[in-house]
Parts: C-alpha cells; sequence; structure tokens
C-alpha cells in the first residue's frame, strides 16, 4: 500500500551500505519514477547525472579536494568522508534542475518538481529495497567545474544508493493535528 511505503521511506548513509551493486537496469526504473513527478507549465526541468565505478571514486576525490581548497580550516574526518562515502556507495546520482529558458514560472516552483522527482526515487528504492538519502553539502556550488552543466543548470545535491542488512529504525512524527489549521 502506497501509504505504508511513504512510512518506511528512510534515509540510508554509505556507512549503512554493504557492497552489493545496483543493477543499471533498476537505476533506470528509479531514474524513470523520477520522470513522472508534477510539475507546472510541463518544464520537466530535473536533470541526472548518474555516477558508478570509477567515476564514484572520482567524484569523492574532487570533492575532498575542493573542500580542503575553499576550507579556511579543513577538517580531516570530514576530508576522509568526502572520499569514502562515495566508494561505499552503488550508485551516486547528482541531482539537477535545468531552469526554463524563458523563466516562464518562479525558479523555486521547479526546484519542487526537482524535489518532487527525488521523491518519486527515493519511493522507489524503498520499494526495491534500496537504501539512500539526498546529500547537499555546499561543495554543490563548485559542480560545474567537475561536469558540464547547462547554461541554467544547477546542482542541488547528491542522490547516494546502496543495498543495506538489517531494519532500518522506526520514526516517530508529532501529530499532523499540531500542523493544520482548518478555515470553516
Amino acid at each position: 500500500m502506497l501509504f505504508d511505503l511513504i512510512r518506511k521511506r528512510r534515509s540510508v548513509f554509505p556507512a549503512q551500505y554493504i557492497d552489493t551493486p545496483i543493477a543499471k537496469s533498476d537505476i533506470e526504473k528509479i531514474l524513470e519514477a523520477a520522470n513522472w513527478a508534477p510539475n507546472h507549465k510541463k518544464t520537466e526541468p530535473w536533470r541526472f547525472k548518474v555516477f558508478q565505478g570509477e567515476s564514484k571514486k572520482k567524484l569523492g576525490l574532487f570533492l575532498s579536494l575542493k573542500y580542503m581548497e575553499t576550507e579556511a580550516k579543513p577538517k580531516e574526518f570530514k576530508v576522509k568522508k568526502l572520499i569514502e562515502n562515495p566508494k561505499k556507495a552503488g550508485a551516486i546520482i547528482a541531482i539537477c534542475m535545468q531552469r526554463d529558458p524563458n523563466e516562464s514560472l518562479p525558479e523555486w516552483e521547479e526546484i519542487a518538481a526537482t524535489a518532487m522527482a527525488v521523491q518519486n526515487m527515493w519511493l522507489c528504492c524503498t520499494e526495491m529495497g534500496i537504501g539512500c538519502y539526498w546529500s547537499s553539502p555546499g561543495l554543490i556550488q563548485y559542480m560545474d567545474e567537475f561536469f558540464e552543466m547547462n547554461t541554467g543548470e544547477r546542482c542541488l545535491g547528491f542522490f547516494y544508493m546502496g543495498y543495506y542488512e538489517g531494519e532500518l529504525p522506526e520514526v516517530v512524527r508529532g501529530p499532523i493535528a499540531d500542523k493544520v489549521v482548518w478555515a470553516d
């Protein structure tokens, strides 16, 4: 049931991933789910760049070097994490948003549409038993130095994916009644 799937969705981090590759056909299915996100004026602003194999290592190296270059006092544990996390993932998908060249709608609507595409990916991963999370480090502002982006395209983060073992913890949310005002 869809509601159960929504409630089961969790952030699963690279430290929890096991060394099991994700089939290209499964990644394509996850990306196809993204493609069905709602979007205003049919701009379909989501763009994705998939990293597997050696390209994950190159991404980790780029991020760690860029962090050391731009951070006044780089922390060793963070440098190591930036190098190691991509290696642990079965795949990493750069989440990008392509701005409508005509700017026919506010940018936030295209960012929201891209976020809905990522939610579709997340739900698809949950159903397939693949752990994932959306990482949005400040370093995403430099991604045009690592991969080609079109004019008006912007990187919004990375979608880390990997198989995991064991049960994920239950999550508690406050009651929806505390977040809703009914207007009669």
